[in-house]
């Protein structure tokens, strides 16, 4: 953990990916985020992963990804009690997110126009599929049908396998990150002004903006994107490429590159050919340029040619699995990774993953492991103030 946020304290009241992803990196940067969770169960991730015992005992591995260090309460805000214990919590907040369908807020009264008599300098982050406006504001969204709405599916995958979904649920990460970077900014405002902010973050809109290049491919050049699997549409050679052993992305986006590449492989000619010897001409013919290249890689395995080509400065890289991933050196050595030996709740350590980023050269990893259902509610509820006092700070 990092203490670029200590101090701020955010109520999380997500289920399941964006949202509690969203809460996630800010307790990475050291706010105090309670969780509010419902009865029964809590976050519904809670009884989702690939352990059945461990969504028996309320700490899927999908809840264990992304709610470390965060305390657990359990309010369930259908009741008038809990609704004024909420509002109670919500005088000592300074950022709350949400992800629950447009309206449900309201619904229970406790949406921002009521959150903002308590506590008038509120930053309130709603994310949910489509945004708090527009004809679609009510519908159900996953991540799967983010991925096919905003276009994502049509270019993944070959022309002969798409539309395909991206293999991990993308758009609800991107909603997450979003959500968490348009909350510190909001924070920073809050800091210096007193003022709050309502921040409607729309999942669909997020991904469509992460879609950047191809969309504007379409809007400014009128070329319609399309599923070119692990091809660059950008350039060529640069994609995945058969080796002695396992597949190696290259890029050899530049003009040098692709001439020191032909050097390294054996293959000099390749750079003189009329075929590839101009950018334009390597896209219009990478077809044939790949399996020439492929049978010169077939010298070797793909670590090899990893080694050997970004020495030379052309850039290369293995296409791992996860557990490969996960035992790299960089990846160890930047501590991408936390343990934890004793987890209440759980009968063995914990790994989880921190976030993508370090600070002042150190690792922002979790304060605690996730928290079980409710661990909190002596805690948090003993140190807030007398019922009905400080309800109006600012």
């Amino acid at each position: 953990m990092t203490d670029l946020l200590s101090g701020i304290r955010v109520l999380d009241l997500t289920n399941v990916l964006a949202g509690p992803y969203c809460a996630y990196q800010l307790a990475l940067l050291g706010a105090d985020v309670i969780k509010v969770e419902a009865p029964p169960g809590g976050d519904l991730a809670r009884q989702l992963g690939a352990s059945p015992e461990l969504n028996k005992a309320g700490m899927g591995a999908s809840f264990l990804a992304q709610n470390a260090g965060k305390r657990s309460v359990v309010l369930d805000l259908k009741q008038e009690a809990d609704r004024e214990r909420f509002l109670d919590l919500v005088a000592t907040a300074d950022a709350l997110v949400e992800n629950f369908r447009p309206g449900v807020m309201d619904r229970l009264g406790l949406g921002h126009e009521k959150l903002k008599e308590v506590r008038p300098s509120l930053v309130y982050c709603a994310i949910s599929g489509f945004g708090q406006t527009g004809p679609m504001r009510g519908n159900p969204a996953y991540d799967q049908i983010i991925q096919g709405l905003s276009g994502i599916m049509s270019i993944t995958g070959t022309p002969e396998t798409a539309p395909l979904r991206v293999g991990y649920p993308v758009a609800d990460t991107l909603g997450g990150l979003v959500g968490a970077f348009a909350i510190a900014a909001a924070l920073v405002r809050q800091k210096t002004s007193g003022e709050g902010a309502f921040l409607d973050v729309s999942m669909l809109e997020c991904t469509l903006s992460a879609l950047g290049w191809p969309v504007s491919n379409y809007l400014t050049a009128g070329v319609q994107p399309q599923a070119m699997g692990n091809e660059n549409m950008t350039a060529a050679p640069s994609g995945a490429f058969r080796t002695g052993e396992g597949l190696l992305n290259i890029a050899a986006n530049k003009q040098e590159q692709f001439v020191i590449l032909c050097g390294l492989i054996g293959r000099p000619d390749l750079a003189s050919d009329p075929r590839f010897a101009e950018r334009e001409t390597r896209k219009g013919n990478r077809a044939a340029l790949k399996p020439l290249i492929e049978d010169a890689l077939a010298g070797a395995p793909a670590a090899v040619w990893e080694e050997k080509l970004n020495r030379a400065g052309v850039p290369a890289g293995r296409v791992l699995t996860i557990p490969q991933v996960l035992q790299e050196r960089q990846v160890i050595e930047r501590r991408m990774t936390t343990r934890f030996q004793e987890i209440p709740g759980m009968e063995k350590p914990l790994t989880v993953v921190r976030g993508g980023f370090m600070v002042d050269g150190a690792a922002p990893v979790p304060a605690g492991p996730p928290p079980c259902l409710g661990a909190h509610m002596d805690d948090v509820f003993a140190s807030l103030p007398a019922r009905g006092k400080g309800r109006a700070r600012a």
